[in-house]
C-alpha cells in the first residue's frame, strides 16, 4: 500500500482544516501516517483511519536542542515509513521535514500557511529562517503558497522554488459552514474568533468594544478563543463588566455564527489565509478586517465587508459604526455577497484537487 506522511504542529487544525484531503488521500488507497503532538482530536483522525505518531512540538519558540530532537524524530519516522510522498504545514514541519525529505529523496509538498513574524521582520533569526528555507525547499516537488505575497517573498529572498501553487488557503468547507439566516437586528451581536494574542488584534477589538458598546447598548461583543498571550485577567474583568462575552476556546464555531452579525478580524499577524474569515463568510456574515495579505483577499471593501488599517483602533471603530448605521438589508446582503464570493474563490475542494493532481503525477 502506498504511504502519506503528514507533518504538521496541531490536532485541532489538522482535523478541522486537512481532513478533506486526508479523507481524499485514505479513499484514493494511501495509508495516511498523521505526525504530530497527541491532543483532543487525533481520536477522530484515528477513527478516519489514519496512523497518529505523537511527536511534540513548541509552535513558537526556537529551542536548538528541542528543535534538533525534532529533526531527528522526523528523520526516524520517515526513513521507518518510506513514504511515497510528506505533506507538511507551518514553518517547523515544513523546515524539518523538508530537510529530512532532501536526505532521502522524498517527493516533498510543503504548504506555507504564513511567515510567521520571525520570518516577516528584518532580523537576524530572519536571515537564519530565509537559509534554512533554502535548504528544506531546495527539492521541494511543489511548494503551496496561501497568497500571492507570499510567494514573493521567497522570490525576493532568493529562496528557489522548483515549482509552486498559490491556493485559497485552506479553503473552507461549504456544506459544513452552510448559509445561515440572518439574525434580527433587535440586538447587533460581534464575533472575534482567534488565538488570543496581540498580533491578531485583541486590543483594538477590546478598545473598539469599550467605546461602541457605551454608544450603542445594543450591541454585543463576543471573544472567542485560547489565550496564547497574558490576556486572561483581562478578558474575564471586562466579561465581568458586561463589556465583552468571553467564551474561550470552542469546539464548534457554527453556533455562534447562528447569532452573529459581523465578523470582526483586526489581524496583524502574518497570515498564509484567514480560517475565521473564510468561514464566517461562507455562514453569510459581513466580516471587518486589516488591509494585510490574508485577510484583504477575502473581503471586497464595502461588498462584503470593510478592510480597516492595521493597529488602528480609531479606524476600526469608524468602520464598526459604519456598518451599525446601514440598513438591515445591506447588512444581510453583503452577507451573501461573502458567500458568493467564497464558494466561487475559496471552496476546500479546490485545495483538495489541487493537492490530489499534484501527488497524482508521483511515479509512485
Amino acid at each position: 500500500m502506498k504511504r502519506i506522511v503528514i507533518l504538521s504542529n496541531h490536532h485541532a487544525y489538522t482535523y478541522n482544516f486537512r481532513r478533506e484531503i486526508i479523507q481524499r488521500l485514505l479513499d484514493e488507497g494511501y495509508k495516511v501516517f498523521i505526525v504530530l503532538p497527541y491532543g483532543d482530536r487525533v481520536q477522530e483522525l484515528q477513527n478516519m483511519g489514519c496512523v497518529c505518531i505523537d511527536v511534540s512540538l513548541d509552535r513558537r519558540g526556537m529551542n536548538p536542542v528541542t528543535d534538533l530532537k525534532l529533526l531527528s524524530k522526523y528523520n526516524k519516522i520517515i526513513k521507518k515509513i518510506k513514504p511515497a510522498a510528506v505533506l507538511s504545514y507551518t514553518v517547523k514541519p515544513n523546515i524539518y521535514g523538508g530537510l529530512v525529505c532532501r536526505r532521502y529523496n522524498i517527493p516533498f509538498f510543503p504548504n506555507v500557511t504564513g511567515l510567521g513574524t520571525a520570518v516577516e521582520n528584518e532580523s537576524g533569526i530572519q536571515k537564519l529562517l530565509i537559509g534554512m528555507y533554502r535548504l528544506a525547499y531546495k527539492q521541494a516537488t511543489c511548494i503551496f503558497f496561501q497568497n500571492e505575497e507570499n510567494k514573493k517573498f521567497f522570490k525576493d529572498k532568493n529562496i528557489k522554488i522548483r515549482k509552486s501553487k498559490v491556493i485559497p488557503g485552506s479553503g473552507v468547507n461549504t456544506q459544513h459552514f452552510s448559509l445561515l439566516p440572518y439574525p434580527s437586528d433587535d440586538k447587533v451581536h460581534f464575533m472575534f474568533i482567534s488565538r488570543i494574542m496581540k498580533e491578531k488584534g485583541i486590543e483594538q477589538y477590546l478598545d473598539a468594544a469599550k467605546y461602541i458598546k457605551n454608544k450603542y447598548p445594543s450591541t454585543e461583543f463576543h471573544v472567542l478563543g485560547f489565550c496564547e498571550e497574558v490576556y486572561e485577567d483581562a478578558l474575564t474583568k471586562l466579561h465581568e463588566e458586561k463589556v465583552i462575552q468571553y467564551h474561550g476556546m470552542q469546539k464548534d464555531v457554527r453556533e455562534f455564527h447562528k447569532i452573529s452579525h459581523c465578523t470582526v478580524h483586526p489581524t496583524y499577524y502574518p497570515e498564509g489565509m484567514s480560517n475565521v474569515l473564510l468561514e464566517s463568510a461562507a455562514s453569510g456574515r459581513p466580516i471587518i478586517t486589516t488591509n494585510r495579505s490574508g485577510c484583504r483577499e477575502i473581503v471586497e471593501d464595502g461588498v462584503n465587508g470593510y478592510i480597516v488599517e492595521q493597529q488602528n483602533s480609531q479606524d476600526l471603530i469608524n468602520k464598526i459604526e459604519q456598518f451599525l448605521n446601514l440598513p438591515y438589508k445591506v447588512k444581510e446582503e453583503m452577507g451573501r455577497l461573502g458567500r458568493f464570493k467564497v464558494e466561487k474563490e475559496f471552496d476546500r475542494q479546490i485545495v483538495v484537487d489541487t493537492y490530489i493532481y499534484e501527488i497524482n503525477k508521483l511515479k509512485c
